[in-house]
């Protein structure tokens, strides 16, 4: 679904990616991790073609539709939650029957239908976040990517966005998810990349890891600088 290819973002002077490869598979969850300032954002960006690539290729096949939900979201102050997703779908050219019943649908998706009345100024940072994956979800797109989806919710509130990046896999979604809480991409994705100021450092197959070590050890063992090299097979 997505190929990148040796890309290569520099500002000024300073690489922000460098000569990054990985590919996403059609109906697979997969995460990009690092700290702040790795390069996950800026990756993203590339892929959607929000920022311009200095060097390398992304495919990504024609045709397929992208939602994207961003990692700091902003929605007019003054519009409901049904509000605003009437506007995107409306920038979408969804027909208004089927916009209705969308959001409806998303609303309920995302635990926000007991809000959807509610002026966007009065929503917690939570709730933004859950209307952004909400946004995301119109028009029914084949690939989500979704930038730090579980920032700012309470643990019962990222118990129920992990539910539902697992239902959407389970509906056929390709989704590319970006987030530095790892339990919560253990828990759902499928594999992952670790990034480093903008260097791949490990790619971690998930789904078929030593299940004695989790993805934190992993993690911590990657960003280190993965220097036992003798071990390096166990972790992943």
């Amino acid at each position: 679904m997505i190929e990148c290819k040796n890309l290569i973002k520099k500002y000024y002077k300073a690489t922000v990616v460098s000569n990054l490869s990985f590919h996403v598979n059609s109906g697979e969850v997969y995460g990009l991790l690092g700290a702040n300032g790795a390069g996950k954002t800026t990756t993203i960006k590339m892929i959607l073609g929000l920022t311009k690539i200095d060097s390398g290729e992304i495919k990504v096949p024609d045709g397929i539709s992208i939602g994207y939900s961003p990692e700091t979201p902003y929605f007019y102050p003054f519009l409901t939650g049904t509000e605003i997703l009437e506007f995107y779908s409306k920038i979408q050219k969804i027909r208004k029957a089927d916009a209705k019943k969308q959001i409806e649908e998303i609303l309920e998706k995302v635990g926000l239908a007991a809000s959807a009345h509610k002026k966007v100024k009065a929503y917690s940072k939570g709730m933004l976040q859950r209307l952004a994956v909400g946004q995301a979800l119109l028009g029914n797109p084949d690939l989500l990517i979704l930038d730090e989806p579980t920032s700012g919710l309470d643990a019962l509130g990222r118990l129920e966005m992990k539910n539902l990046i697992l239902e959407l896999k389970r509906e056929g979604k390709t989704i590319l998810l970006n987030s530095h809480i790892l339990n919560d991409v253990e828990k759902v994705a499928d594999r992952a990349i670790i990034l480093k100021e903008g260097i791949k450092l490990a790619e971690v197959d998930l789904q078929n890891k030593n299940e004695n070590i989790n993805l934190e050890e992993i993690f911590i063992h990657a960003i280190g600088g993965m220097q036992d090299a003798d071990h390096h097979d166990e972790y992943l």
